[in-house]
């Protein structure tokens, strides 16, 4: 999130962090360098004054000038105050409500409503334990329509069908008699969008609004837009009573302003923010959380929630278990790693999150080339028969090519997928007996996963 902002924040909070003494003329200068790179994000102007006048007025206090490591405590303070710009905590959804709970989206064409429509219904399903029902009211794009149907089934969730010759008050108030009919817990509608902001959309979305009194009335934005974003926030809280925020694209190569230009502009919590493309890809917003990514701290508690909610602890405990005896481990268990490995969101995923100083040591990494190697062995292991994959050595020539051919790729990548498999069922047996300190000191460390070649694949070995 925030590629842009972060990068010039974590070089500043480096920089800062090691300053022995803070001066009011030292204080100047990082506030200089901190309004630039807010602005050059397309963080409203407001709002960044907002900011510096806060930061400033905390940083030249009694608590920085008599801290012992006065540096330190300056990143805190630029932290908390950006956490507070976005909104401290995490603010959930209110469903205390009569079932059902209605939650009204709202937006611009192309900011992701229906997609998030989609992923806050998985959300509701896997988190809350929520009936969920969709509907569409969005009568202008037939492919809308059908969108929602789509991503309303990979989400588990059930659709309530609409067509564009209906009115859209017509359409939910059918959808909310259903569900209240039918016992669901939430109705989530996805409103029509413009490609910009005009009379006609505010009045239909405040007529919805007032036909189904929703209990959520959430404003969907990407992250992406800058000072639009002001813009189009401002519209928005003027014509409805927003109760939250989505921002979606998160994962891009955003600017950033928008997370810390919204919340302030519409006075209500940013709830959500979508992660990635996937039906999964949205998680609740913590303020501090995400103030800690952009100044390059990383997000280590949800690196931990991310890895933990894809992973079966079970099969995790009795891999663990192989790999520590060394035996029967085999290209099952390499492809059930693999597997893994994409449940968690892929590589880059999970070094987004990482603290800067560590993400940047993986920054000559080619993650899409990375992914795509892994893809490859998974597609290669797939071509084999059960017993090849029980026992590889069994695997010469003719094999390899049929499984080459089936794979779609040369028989040099076969071989060198059997070389890396091999290599890991050395390194196994070497850890057998407490040989595995021995074996570090011999090599002087490896670097990445064993078996992986020295590193992940498509890495720099």
């Amino acid at each position: 999130m925030a590629t842009a902002l972060s990068d010039k924040l974590s070089k500043l909070v480096k920089h800062i962090s090691g300053q022995a003494r803070i001066t009011e003329a030292n204080v100047s200068d990082m506030l200089r360098e901190v309004r630039m790179a807010l602005l050059e994000a397309d963080v409203a102007l407001p709002v960044v004054r907002d900011f510096i006048a806060r930061v400033k007025d905390k940083a030249l206090g009694q608590e920085v000038l008599s801290s012992l490591t006065p540096g330190q405590v300056l990143v805190s303070i630029v932290q908390k105050e950006l956490a507070a710009t976005m909104g401290e905590g995490v603010a959930d959804l209110d469903l205390a409500a009569q079932p059902p709970a209605v939650i009204l989206m709202a937006g611009l064409q192309g900011a992701g409503k229906t997609t998030t429509t989609a992923k806050l219904a998985k959300h509701l399903i896997s988190k809350r334990k929520k009936k969920v029902l969709t509907v569409s009211a969005d009568v202008y794009r037939p492919a809308a329509i059908e969108q929602l149907k789509t991503v309303t089934s990979q989400a588990g969730a059930e659709w309530f069908a609409s067509d564009a010759s209906q009115k859209p008050a017509d359409i939910v108030l059918a959808a909310l008699d259903y569900a209240k009919k039918h016992y669901f817990d939430v109705l989530l509608v996805d409103t029509a969008g413009r490609l910009a902001i005009d009379e006609a959309l505010m009045q239909e979305i405040k007529a919805l609004h007032a036909a189904v009194k929703p209990v959520e009335t959430l404003f969907v934005v990407d992250a992406m837009m800058g000072q639009d974003a002001v813009n189009t926030a401002r519209a928005f809280k003027d014509a409805l009573p927003l109760t939250g925020i989505v921002l979606t694209k998160t994962d891009g190569d955003s600017r950033g302003g928008a997370a810390l230009s919204v919340r302030q502009i519409t006075g209500v919590p940013i709830k959500f923010a979508g992660t990635s493309e996937k039906i999964d890809g949205l998680e609740a917003f913590d303020a501090e959380r995400h103030a800690g990514r952009i100044l390059g701290m990383g997000d280590i508690v949800a690196l931990v929630e991310q890895v933990t909610a894809n992973i079966d602890i079970d099969a995790a405990q009795k891999m663990a278990a192989k790999m520590k005896s060394g035996d029967g481990f085999d290209l099952n268990d390499f492809l059930a790693q693999i597997q893994q490995m994409k449940q968690m969101g892929g590589l880059s995923s999970l070094m987004d999150k990482l603290p800067s100083q560590l993400s940047a040591k993986a920054a000559s990494v080619d993650f899409d080339k990375a992914e795509k190697d892994i893809l490859k062995k998974q597609g290669i292991i797939h071509s084999m028969t059960p017993k090849e994959r029980a026992k590889p050595d069994i695997i010469k020539a003719t094999r390899k090519r049929r499984i080459a051919a089936g794979a779609g790729v040369q028989v040099q990548e076969v071989n060198r997928l059997l070389n890396e498999f091999g290599q890991m069922q050395d390194m196994m047996k070497k850890m057998r007996g407490g040989g595995l300190m021995k074996m570090m000191k011999k090599l002087g460390g490896m670097k990445g996963l064993p078996g992986m070649g020295g590193g992940f694949p498509g890495m720099p070995r």
